[in-house]
C-alpha cells in the first residue's frame, strides 16, 4: 500500500473531489480524517468509509475559521500521532460579471478558496515543521493560469492558490516539506448533473481527450503527489485536465 503507515486530512472531504480521494487514500493505507462544514455528510461518510483500508475520522471544520483550522491540525496529530499528507481541498464557486459582484460576494469567495488554503497550509506547516517531514496538496484549478468570463473572484483566488504554492514550496523545502498544487479541468461531479445537454457538450469539447474528467481520475493525482513517489516533487502545478490548457498556454 502507497500510502501505509501515512496519517491524512482532506478539507471539503464530504463529496466530490474531496470525498474521491478520502477513499481512494484509505484503500492505500492511510489514516485520513475527512473534514467539512459541520453540517455537511461528512460524518455519515467517514463513518461509512472506516475500516476500508485505514481509519476515517470525522473532523467539523469551516476553512474560514483560523481557530477551526488550527484546531482541525492539531485535533488530527493528536489524535492519529502525527500529519503527514494535507489535501486543502475545501472551496466554493461562484459565477457573475465583474460589475455585478457584491464586495461581500466577491469577498467570500476569495476567503474560502485562497485565504483557507493559506490557513489550512500554515497549520499543517507548522505541524510539519515540528516532524520535519510532510507533503501539502492545494486545490488549484485549471482557472489558476486561464481565464473565464465570469469568474474574477474565482479565478483570482485560484490563480492565488497556484503561485502560493510555489512560494511555500520554497520555503518549507529546507524543512523537508513539500507543497504542491492540482489544477482539475472540468470534472464530473455532482455540481455538473443538472446541466442542459448543450452546456454539457460544450464542457465536453473544451476537453481534447473527449470527457469531462472523474473525480478519482484528480484523486490519483493527489495520491501521487501526497506520496513518497513524489519525494522529488515540489512546487509543481499538475493539470489534470483532458489536456483542456494544452492549447491555451
Amino acid at each position: 500500500m502507497r500510502l501505509q503507515g501515512k496519517n491524512m486530512i482532506v478539507t471539503g472531504g464530504a463529496s466530490g473531489i474531496g470525498l474521491a480521494t478520502v477513499a481512494r487514500c484509505l484503500k492505500e493505507g492511510a489514516n485520513v480524517v475527512l473534514s467539512d462544514l459541520a453540517g455537511s455528510d461528512g460524518a455519515a461518510r467517514a463513518k461509512a468509509l472506516d475500516g476500508q483500508g485505514g481509519r476515517c475520522l470525522f473532523k467539523a471544520c469551516d476553512v474560514s475559521s483560523t481557530a477551526q483550522v488550527d484546531a482541525l491540525v492539531a485535533d488530527a496529530a493528536e489524535e492519529l500521532g502525527s500529519v503527514d499528507i494535507v489535501f486543502a481541498n475545501a472551496g466554493i464557486g461562484g459565477l457573475a460579471d465583474a460589475t455585478e459582484y457584491t464586495d461581500a460576494d466577491y469577498l467570500r469567495i476569495i476567503d474560502i478558496n485562497l485565504n483557507g488554503v493559506f490557513r489550512t497550509a500554515r497549520a499543517a506547516l507548522r505541524q510539519m515543521y515540528r516532524q520535519g517531514s510532510g507533503s501539502i496538496v492545494n486545490c488549484a484549478s485549471i482557472l489558476g493560469t486561464l481565464g473565464q468570463s465570469g469568474t474574477a473572484a474565482y479565478s483570482a483566488a485560484k490563480g492565488g492558490v497556484v503561485n502560493m504554492t510555489r512560494t511555500l514550496a520554497i520555503e518549507a523545502a529546507p524543512r523537508g516539506v513539500r507543497v504542491n498544487s492540482i489544477g482539475p479541468g472540468y470534472i464530473d461531479t455532482p455540481l455538473l448533473k443538472d446541466l442542459p445537454d448543450d452546456m454539457r457538450r460544450a464542457l465536453i469539447a473544451l476537453h481534447p481527450i473527449g470527457r469531462l474528467g472523474r473525480d478519482e481520475e484528480v484523486a490519483n493525482a493527489v495520491l501521487f503527489l501526497g506520496s513518497d513517489e513524489a519525494s522529488f516533487v515540489t512546487g509543481a502545478y499538475l493539470l489534470v485536465d483532458g489536456g483542456y490548457a494544452a492549447g491555451k498556454s
